[in-house]
């Protein structure tokens, strides 16, 4: 027989969860709501990070890129594969962005532009698909509603 009161707290049917060190009460947890996107879509990425901060001298030769990017299945999945892991790893204060830059943005960047990657059927001359060192990326915006804010799907 248990020396607890009615209104005292069995630690036996406490389990795990969390008791108030200073009252011994149960405090409800709410599971941890997980962390919002901070870009909305892999255009939304494109369009506000990626392209501005992977800046490369794209000439139709050594390196290519296509200004209507969301038309080239294969690229679309390696971008949308680098915003999802930019997301996540974004949220690591210490290596997340050196992880991000190394595992992810390098290698899908480098074969994205390779001339025998997914741009590879893209008209490389055109001057909508090329840019100087320093400029941001060509970039095209992709037809309404393509891709759609999924922030906004979710609440």
């Amino acid at each position: 027989m248990s020396d607890w009161g009615d209104d005292e707290l069995d630690p036996a049917d406490v389990d795990d969860a969390a008791v108030d060190q200073a009252t011994g009460e149960v405090v409800d947890e709410e599971p941890a709501a997980e962390p919002s996107l901070y870009y909305g879509s892999v255009d939304e990425f494109l369009r506000e990070y990626l392209r501005s901060v992977y800046r490369r001298k794209i000439d139709g030769k050594s390196r290519v890129w296509a200004a209507r990017w969301w038309e080239y299945d294969e690229a679309v999945i390696r971008l949308e594969a680098l915003w999802r892991a930019w997301e996540f790893l974004r949220r690591d204060p210490a290596t997340g962005m050196s992880v991000w830059w190394r595992d992810h943005a390098d290698h899908h960047m480098g074969v994205l532009m390779d001339p025998q990657g997914p741009f590879a059927a893209a008209d490389a001359m055109a001057t909508e698909n090329q840019c100087s060192k320093g400029d941001p990326l060509p970039y095209e915006a992709p037809p309404e509603g393509l891709f759609p804010d999924v922030r906004e799907l979710d609440a």
